[in-house]
């Protein structure tokens, strides 16, 4: 679906929270759940041995490079100064293409009477391509209940789509695919997948190639049935993406909180 919208729309953007040409940082950090056994369940593969359930989605502007990140990289405080404790961290399950940049940190290292206030990296934590090194990024976390809102949004490149299987964007009619970011994993209230209700809401603001802007509902919705913080918007409208917004009420986190409103401003295509 597509509506015209005004040119002084441009002005009202929200700014990125990132751009894939800024300084290493991290874009938010996610006291997702606290003493939850679905931390335990959800981890077991990847994080035996370790004591704790909280679980907290830390994004990175940039995609990381795995091999340099371990759970000695991350700085935990507490509200109450104390240190945290972090005993593992996984970028499953936003590991696919072109998704490397949620580290999912597993330890013990708050409770709603002392929650965690500040993540910092404290070790070489590197980007996928070597560029930058994250080492004294911080972002302060944030509170359990708030529910979660987009952190990122970047148009994907034809070369970084995946196409054609389950939980895929269509091949037929595509134009293009933005990949939204959330700060922690999004279901419908409940647990299940989104489905045409939720995609329905997405909206999407384009440049069309005559230069007039309009606002576009995706077709579809891919990367789905994976657990993870990701969505990627099927586009069947050709144009620059400029802003992705989603309305209050209609996705949760795994803490069953609901999303505010919450809109942001599309990273440039990627160069590499």
């Amino acid at each position: 679906m597509l509506r015209q919208v005004a040119p002084f729309a441009l002005m009202t953007l929200v700014p990125a929270a990132a751009n894939a040409q800024d300084a290493p940082s991290l874009l938010s950090a996610f006291f997702g759940l606290d003493d939850s056994r679905q931390i335990a369940v959800r981890t077991a593969l990847v994080c035996q041995g370790v004591s704790g359930r909280d679980g907290m989605p830390v994004i990175f502007s940039h995609e990381v490079d795995p091999d340099t990140l371990n759970p000695e990289d991350f700085l935990v405080t507490r509200a109450s100064g104390n240190d945290g404790s972090v005993g593992c961290v996984t970028l499953r399950p936003a590991d696919d293409v072109g998704e490397l940049r949620t580290a999912l940190v597993v330890g013990q290292y708050g409770s709603p009477d002392d929650p965690p206030a500040i993540v910092e990296i404290v070790g070489d934590v590197m980007s996928f391509d070597g560029t930058f090194n994250f080492k004294g990024a911080t972002a302060n976390v944030i509170p359990s209940t708030s529910g979660p809102t987009m952190v990122l949004a970047e148009d994907v490149p034809p070369n970084y789509w995946s196409l054609g299987g389950e939980g895929d964007c269509p091949r037929r009619g595509l134009r293009g695919i933005v990949r939204a970011v959330w700060a922690g994993g999004i279901t419908k209230p409940g647990g299940d997948e989104i489905d045409e209700n939720e995609i329905q809401r997405y909206r999407v603001t384009l440049r069309r190639p005559d230069g007039s802007v309009a606002e576009v509902t995706p077709m579809a919705v891919g990367d789905l049935g994976d657990s993870d913080n990701n969505h990627e918007l099927c586009l069947d409208v050709e144009g620059e993406p400029l802003s992705v917004s989603f309305p209050a009420g209609y996705l949760t986190d795994p803490n069953e909180d609901l999303n505010p409103d919450t809109e942001i401003s599309v990273s440039p295509v990627r160069k590499d």
